[in-house]
């Protein structure tokens, strides 16, 4: 994506913040279909954008910068020793990146199950398949779905879009009955191998939102990019 190629952007309305009680977002929306590429996302992604369904975004608030973007260098990743107890204590499940999924409603049960049981106070609840369909479906990027399996039985997927440099993840749901086992954390550990396996440089794990407990886990993983005022700044130097 040339930088001399204009995009067009919209600004959305104010609306609830979803991460901090008592605030209002707002979003800058790319509407160009030139965007529409993992190439070209690929670049935007590198700007702070991420993707929900279609639809491309940034948090554009007047006075918050609370989300910041946050990627992992794969090989430079070293795991924790809390991190290498989640890796052993879910030793005995199987995981399989999906490239080539025929049919992703297969997935939905254990999202309606995560959703209702887990996130009952969020703005996907009550889960319902089109609001699935709208959220994880994109019809422009290759889509990976990283399986967690106890047996035959299906406990978790990710939702991974595959960039020519990257991973993102864009949302992972698992069985709440398997909390116990740090299921999700075992998920992002697993992404961190995937990803390195494709020779892929950086896995991008959304935005890290420091007041929100849902949204403040990412930067457990080091070393990490964080995207403050335009400038990834690695944690190695900011955090001393």
């Amino acid at each position: 994506m040339s930088h001399s190629i204009p995009i067009k952007f919209g600004i959305s309305q104010n609306f609830p913040c979803n991460y901090i009680p008592g605030q209002e977002e707002r979003l800058l929306v790319a509407m160009d279909n030139i965007v529409r590429n993992a190439e070209n996302y690929e670049q935007l992604m590198a700007l702070g954008f991420r993707r929900s369904g279609d639809q491309v975004y940034r948090p554009h608030c007047v006075s918050c910068q609370a989300c910041q973007s946050i990627r992992v260098p794969v090989a430079e990743f070293s795991a924790s020793k809390s991190q290498k107890r989640v890796l052993k204590k879910c030793a005995q499940f199987k995981v399989y990146l999906n490239h080539n999924c025929k049919d992703i409603m297969r997935y939905y049960p254990l999202f309606e199950k995560y959703i209702n049981q887990r996130h009952m106070d969020g703005s996907m609840y009550p889960a319902n398949i089109e609001q699935y369909k709208n959220f994880i479906m994109t019809s422009w990027l290759p889509v990976g779905y990283l399986e967690i399996l106890e047996g035959d039985k299906l406990i978790s997927v990710s939702v991974i879009d595959v960039l020519p440099n990257s991973y993102s993840a864009v949302y992972t749901f698992f069985d709440p009955d398997y909390e116990s086992y740090s299921v999700g954390k075992f998920a992002i550990l697993q992404m961190f191998q995937q990803a390195l396996a494709s020779q892929k440089q950086y896995v991008y794990l959304g935005y890290q939102v420091d007041e929100c407990r849902k949204m403040n886990y990412k930067t457990q993983y080091q070393p990490y990019h964080r995207l403050i005022g335009g400038h990834w700044l690695d944690s190695r130097h900011f955090n001393g």
